[in-house]
Parts: C-alpha cells; structure tokens; sequence
C-alpha cells in the first residue's frame, strides 16, 4: 500500500506499516537512554532555553562539550521521536482497520506532544522554587517526565505488537484470569517503582543511602536517620522486593499454564534474565557511587523490564480466545 494513495483500510498483516512501528519502539529506547543519561551527569539545565539551545539547532560547542551534547541529543532525538508517531498515527490511520489500534495511535501523538511540553516546563520553570519540598517547579516536572516517558513506551509497543505478524496471524492463547490479574498487577507494581525512581532521580536521592544491600555500614536493616530522600531511596529498595517476588510469581504461573505458547514462556525467561541484571545494576549503582554509565544502564533497562511484561500481559488479555483483537 503507498503511503499517499487512497487505500481500502484492513486488519491484515501490512510489512511496511509494521516495520515503521516497530522502528519507532526501538528508537523510544534510544531517547530513553539519552534522557537518562543527560540526569545522570546532571546536564538538565546546561541550555536554559527551550525549544531550542542556546537559541540555535546547532549551538556552538555542542558536539565537544558531553554535557551540551547529553541535553541537546536528546532534544534532537525527542523531536525526531515526534515525527516518527505522527507518521505511524497516518499510516494506521490510513491503512488498517481496527479502531482500537488507530485511537491507540492518536493517543501516541497527543502524548508525544504533551510530553515535550511537560519538557520544556522542566527547563523554563527550573528557576521557581518551592521551598517546602526543597526543590523547584522544574523537577517536579523533570518527574512527571520521567514518568510520562514509561507510559509513552508502553503505547508504543501496544502499537507495535498489534501490527505485528504474529498478532494478526499467530494462534490465540488460553490464560487463567490469576494469572491475567498477576500480569496486571506487576504492570502496576512497575510503573510504581519507576515513578518511585523519577522522583528519587530528581530529588537528588540516588546516594541518600550510600550502603548496600544494609541501609548503614554498620549493618542495620533501617536507615538509623530519616530524611525525605532517605525515605524514597529506602521505598525504592522496598519495591525492589516486592516486584522481585512478583515478577518470579508472574514467570513461574506462566510456565506453568498450560494455554500459554511456547514464544511466551521464552520471553518470560528474558524476563527474569532482565529482572537479575537490574538488581546487579541497582546494586552496582551504590557501589560505584553513581557512575553515569551504570545509572544510565539501569534506568534503560527498567524501561527494557517494564515493556517485556507489559507486552506479556497485554499480549495474554489481547490474545485470548475469548478477546477478537
């Protein structure tokens, strides 16, 4: 099907539409990456203006300066990002037949857009304080940032998945509802921890609790002073353990179900390999006293856990026997 010409719409496997979509899943990744590590050096607000750095696409310096090119990178790749969900918004719009997928893509751009106004509020409001929180109008926004990106993933992949070949094409599943409402809750669970993550990130919270697996050197199992970043570093590590025994409840029930396909259960085993490198990386993160590139590591690799049960649990509601999509 061209792109330009007036095409009769249709729930069948379409190789050009799916591959786009499936380009711009992978490169929410990349900004993913970018964003986080632009936090992780601290280079938010090296460009105090917005949309453009220092006034210009190309400010001076950027490309030797790694904390210009961390900020305005990222900025690139975010406005690269939005071009990319308008064009699939057209093409499923265009071309396939499912209302559900064509709103699913119009919420793509409306939240693509919102999130880069969400954005840029993050770099023009940095300068209102709020004392109360000791902290600034800005990273409350750098937050919701933060959170906003994981959701934005997931609607992308919803995209992605629902064009894929296997989707259209593959052999419906058969899951228990505990075992769909497991999936539901470790998706929750998950975007908890993230946004616990956000604001720990952008409070300045990473180190609070410089001790690890303990929360002193001396060996306690509780901060012995609390603070408010004490507090959401500890609530981090908390979460950490209730979605590691979740996630594991989640896998074993997978395996263990007899209507769930082979292609699940071995995405399940990523899962769980996932799951293991996060808390060696959460751990490392202390260990190295947040070095930039294990931060970073971490952080793209919550959002690689988060969209593998994701895709898993919409995949085992979407699939079913019972479900037409």
């Amino acid at each position: 099907m061209s792109l330009f010409s007036i095409a009769q719409r249709t729930e069948t496997y379409q190789p050009a539409l799916a591959w786009t979509s499936a380009i711009g899943g992978v490169w929410v990744f990349i900004l993913v990456m970018l964003g986080a590590f632009t936090t992780s050096i601290g280079a938010g607000m090296v460009f105090l203006d917005w949309p453009l750095s220092n006034g210009s696409l190309n400010p001076d310096g950027w490309l030797s300066d790694v904390m210009m090119f961390a900020e305005h990178s990222h900025r690139l790749s975010a406005g690269l990002m939005s071009f990319i969900t308008i064009g699939i918004w057209f093409m499923v719009w265009r071309g396939e037949s499912r209302a559900w997928l064509r709103h699913v893509a119009l919420f793509a751009v409306a939240l693509v857009f919102f999130q880069a106004l969400v954005g840029g509020l993050r770099v023009l409001l940095d300068h209102m304080q709020i004392e109360m929180v000791e902290t600034s109008v800005g990273r409350l926004f750098a937050m919701l940032h933060a959170g906003l990106a994981q959701i934005y993933l997931c609607v992308l992949l919803t995209i992605s998945l629902g064009l894929s070949r296997p989707w259209i094409e593959g052999p419906k599943t058969e899951a228990t509802s505990s075992l769909l409402k497991l999936g539901r809750w470790c998706c929750g669970l998950l975007l908890l921890q993230l946004a616990i993550a956000a604001i720990m990130r952008h409070s300045h919270a990473g180190l609070a609790i410089p001790s690890f697996p303990l929360s002193s050197a001396d060996g306690d199992l509780l901060p012995q002073v609390w603070s408010f970043r004490i507090g959401i570093n500890f609530a981090h590590r908390v979460m950490a353990l209730v979605l590691t025994a979740f996630l594991i409840w989640f896998a074993v029930k997978l395996w263990r179900d007899s209507g769930v396909g082979k292609g699940l259960r071995i995405v399940t085993g990523g899962m769980l390999v996932m799951l293991g490198g996060q808390i060696a990386l959460g751990a490392s993160v202390i260990w190295m006293l947040r070095n930039p590139y294990v931060t970073t590591g971490h952080v793209l690799l919550g959002a690689c856990l988060l969209a593998t049960t994701f895709g898993i649990t919409l995949w085992l509601h979407c699939r079913s026997k019972t479900n037409p999509s």
